[in-house]
């Protein structure tokens, strides 16, 4: 209790040194203006007429321009201050530059236009998930990565995990759900991820509102409007700016506003798989300060997959008021979606069908509206305020048909003397008295309905089961920061402190329905519901997996950022951010706290600190430095499903809950790379993040059950090099990443499912790699703009093998009878290549092919039981007793790419 005390009292008194600095910068600063001259031109030199905006990174206001026939233009009585200058032309790729103003004679900047297909770099980083803090790349000590509006236009990505999976390195997915907007993204080895349960290692962002969801720390992909992102930034390492569950990066999106983003544009695309998308978007501004943009979109998608439809419906409006001083912006969003994801498949079924699916249904239903404020104020030309308030509301429903795990070492097959009574008293007919088996039954069903009706044990009897679950978040919060940008001579500073509260309220229900597979893979339900009454007992004890949990998360943090720069050569900038997370859950079923309930009470805080060097070393090198650390509190889904002894079924229950620890990763990043006034541009670094306590999700010894816990250490370390050229008309680029991500700590894991357990454990040594991490990812474009009118794209994404979740132990070694299929992803290379052809500056037509060679590959693999046979049929007990016991079929399930797809469509802007 002391030190926490104490580290309150030193954080105190930090903030009041660095407010009292601030106040005296205030004093000292003056109103002293200069002048800019933006000379423009193309690449053979000659003078251009193009249009920009000239943004105050203080106070946020707009300037429009357009250079005249000698491609200038002049801004005179300019403020000091930091400006960040934004330049287009149709034709040619656009520039996105800093220019500091800190004296009176005027300051020449000539700008070279590149022709479009050249890559668009921006320059100008925000620090902090709020605006204000802007940096040079070049000042900040990690491999930034962004990606623009215009990226994802020109890539012909169907969302944001698409554009980032293709073009920024380090970056890879799993296609666990088997939807295209449901994927799991790694960067590092780390996971941004909608399944509830998985290990989440990444923050994001829009517009300074977390998107990760209290409940679980999800990330929903489908409710990011792909339209209406202006720009995205992939911020590495543990950077603790960017508060909880920061631990190997963050994502920082920001979306149109009328201001930047003005006319009128409508997209239509359509294609394969009877996928249908529509977006319309438009925005203005007028003299008064106004500016507005809204954008609606659809995605309707039948799937490649059986039974796999995807219907996404999104909208997305901005209002917004820019002063001298002061720029306002209200957002609305809202999505109303619904998601068939029916993911893995055993490897024998995907071999006789690539698009079949295990069991059906499995669909996720989304709505989400969001309301945020932001406010920005220049209180002096080198000093910001700014700040946001936000209200967000998801209500997500899942129904999900599985194979009953309970029910593969039963006798499932001919209905016994009471089954037979009970299924005459109740009317049915047809059932069969004796002989029924695996052979002449290959989807049973009368124990299953017998056994409902006597309440006996249709927990064992049932081969389906039906998963219901329905959640209902609310989320508020706000935050605010100052910040301070002075200059004497060659050096600058730019100081910032804040301070964000975020508060969550949670409802979650869940109920399970037992049934019976049909043919088709569906489930038929009986009455028969784990409640703890109508589904009997399992083991001698009742089975109920109900889930119905209040809860609230509240976290409050207060965090500082410097930035130094001595002269033009070094930046130097420390960090630092404490949060204070606290979960408050209640069981509705049994609200008294103790063994079985739900209830606690759980307060986590950390100081996480950070610092980096940089160093512009001359002849367009800079390097880099930095040291940062990380948290991430456990949830109140982890919290819900923490004891070895009464172990859950996720999604289907949590149990009561010992304690868990938060994460915490420490990451070293060292490294070099091209300034932006290079003309080839490269990045090669090695970095080095080390997690302790990290949260995982161990197997129990029953069958498809297990419970979170802290696991010692896990490391994740490699290299990375990118690099990219224009040549003529043509830009290549790419990127390599190793990774190694391993275990560090012993640990004995129950793994059934694993060919090397032994009486069902395996046990985990230092060195053993972390299960759907690939040593090796590489990634190459070209883009060619091969008339002034036509250009073309190719890109390839190449991932090496990675072990299957399940074998931790890396030393899986199927037999093919009891065991079946690999206990690794096998690796794979996918090519895409996309067209457009501007016809002229309104009428623009594109064309994109996925997987153009329609090559057959996985994105992830997963050690479980299986219930079918490779005919597809159902089976249980598919080998004789072993000492009573009745051994249970296990396989490696794999997760399908999608096969060759061809789309085209059109934009037209007026």
């Amino acid at each position: 209790m002391r030190n926490t005390v104490e580290m309150h009292l030193s954080f105190g008194r930090l903030a009041l040194s660095a407010f009292s600095a601030l106040l005296i910068g205030l004093a000292a600063f003056g109103q002293s203006t200069g002048a800019l001259r933006i000379e423009v031109s193309d690449p053979s030199g000659a003078a251009v007429e193009a249009t920009g905006a000239l943004r105050n990174s203080a106070g946020g206001a707009v300037q429009t321009f357009q250079t005249d026939t000698r491609g200038a233009y002049t801004f005179a009585n300019l403020p000091y201050g930091r400006y960040r200058v934004e330049l287009g032309k149709a034709g040619f790729a656009p520039q996105v530059f800093v220019v500091e103003v800190q004296s009176a004679g005027p300051i020449i900047r000539p700008v070279k236009l590149a022709l479009r297909a050249a890559e668009y770099k921006v320059d100008v980083i925000a620090a902090t998930p709020l605006s204000g803090v802007n940096l040079q790349r070049g000042q900040i000590a990690a491999p930034v990565q962004t990606v623009t509006d215009r990226d994802v236009d020109n890539s012909g990505a169907l969302d944001l995990s698409d554009l980032l999976n293709r073009r920024l390195n380090g970056v890879y997915l799993n296609e666990l759900q088997g939807n295209p907007v449901q994927p799991d993204l790694n960067y590092r080895g780390y996971t941004a991820s909608p399944l509830l349960g998985t290990p989440q290692g990444l923050s994001i962002y829009m517009d300074g509102v977390r998107l990760n969801q209290p409940f679980g720390d999800v990330v929903a992909w489908d409710l990011i409007p792909r339209v209406a992102i202006a720009e995205t930034t992939l911020m590495p390492g543990s950077n603790p700016l960017f508060g909880l569950n920061t631990l190997g990066g963050a994502l920082a999106i920001e979306t149109k506003d009328g201001q930047n983003h003005p006319g009128t544009q409508l997209e239509l695309r359509g294609g394969s798989f009877g996928r249908k998308m529509a977006s319309l978007e438009h925005g203005g501004a007028n003299r008064k300060g106004w500016n507005w943009y809204g954008a609606t979109s659809f995605l309707f998608d039948d799937g490649w997959r059986q039974s796999s439809p995807t219907d996404v419906r999104q909208f997305f409006g901005k209002l917004g008021w820019a002063g001298n001083k002061t720029t306002l912006g209200l957002t609305l969003a809202y999505a109303n979606n619904a998601l068939n994801g029916n993911g893995l498949q055993d490897p024998r079924l995907l071999a006789s069908g690539y698009n079949s699916v295990y069991t059906t249904p499995d669909i996720t239903a989304n709505r989400s509206p969001l309301v945020n404020l932001k406010v920005r104020h220049a209180v002096a030309p080198a000093v910001t305020v700014s700040g946001n308030a936000y209200y967000r509301y998801i209500l997500t429903k899942s129904i999900n048909g599985d194979v009953n795990s309970d029910s593969l070492d039963q006798s499932v097959y001919q209905p016994s003397a009471a089954d037979r009574a009970a299924l005459a008293a109740a009317g049915y007919r047809g059932f069969p008295a004796a002989g029924a088996n695996a052979s002449n039954t290959p989807f049973p069903f009368w124990r299953c309905i017998a056994q409902a009706l006597q309440r006996d044990e249709p927990g064992e009897k049932c081969n389906g089961l039906i998963t219901r679950t329905r959640s209902a978040q609310s989320d508020f919060g706000a935050a605010g920061q100052v910040s301070w940008l002075a200059k004497r001579g060659s050096n600058r500073n730019q100081f910032t402190v804040g301070a964000a509260w975020d508060r969550s309220n949670i409802d979650y229900g869940q109920n399970a329905q037992l049934g019976y597979l049909n043919p088709d893979r569906s489930i038929t339900g009986v009455n028969a519901f784990e409640d703890g009454v109508s589904a009997g007992n399992i083991n001698g004890d009742p089975l109920d997996t109900r889930v119905d949990l209040h809860g609230r998360v509240q976290t409050g943090g207060a965090y500082l950022t410097d930035t130094f720069s001595l002269g033009s050569r070094w930046n130097f900038t420390l960090s630092g951010r404490y949060n204070r997370t606290s979960v408050n859950n209640r069981d509705r079923i049994q609200p008294d706290a103790g063994s079985g309930s739900l209830t606690g009470n759980y307060a986590f805080g950390r100081f996480n600190p950070a610092a980096g060097v940089t160093y512009n070393a001359g002849n367009g090198i800079n390097a880099y430095f930095s040291y940062s650390e990380g948290s991430r509190a456990p949830t109140s889904v982890e919290l819900g499903c923490a004891d070895p002894a009464q172990p859950c079924k996720l999604p289907n229950a949590m149990q009561s809950d010992p304690p868990l620890h938060q994460v915490v990763a420490r990451t070293f990043e060292v490294g070099a790379r091209s300034t932006s006034e290079s003309k080839l541009i490269w990045s090669a670094g090695y970095f080095r993040g080390e997690n302790h306590n990290d949260i995982l999700f161990v197997a129990a010894p029953q069958n498809g059950f297990g419970y979170f816990k802290n696991f010692g250490t896990t490391l994740r370390q490699g290299v990375e090099a990118d690099m990219s050229r224009r040549m003529g008309r043509t830009t290549l680029g790419g990127g390599y990443t190793f990774l190694a991500a391993t275990f560090q700590t012993p640990e004995l894991l129950n793994a059934s499912s694993n060919s090397s357990n032994v009486d069902g454990m395996t046990q985990i040594q230092p060195g053993n790699r972390i299960p759907l991490t690939p040593r090796n990812l590489f990634k190459a474009y070209a883009d060619a703009q091969v008339t002034s009118k036509l250009a073309m794209d190719l890109n390839l994404l190449g991932v090496t093998q990675a072990y299957a979740r399940g074998n931790e132990n890396n030393q899986d070694q199927p037999d093919g009878v009891y065991y079946i299929g690999a206990g690794t992803v096998p690796g794979y290379a996918v090519v895409n290549l996309g067209a457009r052809y501007q016809w002229n500056r309104r009428w623009q037509f594109f064309a994109q092919v996925n997987n153009l060679f329609d090559r057959h590959y996985y994105t992830a693999a997963q050690l479980g039981s299986t219930g079918f046979t490779s005919a597809g049929t159902f089976i249980a007990r598919p080998f004789p007793a072993v000492a009573g016991n009745f051994a249970v079929q296990r396989a490696a399930f794999l997760a399908p790419g999608a096969p060759i797809g061809v789309w085209g469509g059109l934009r037209f802007r007026f």
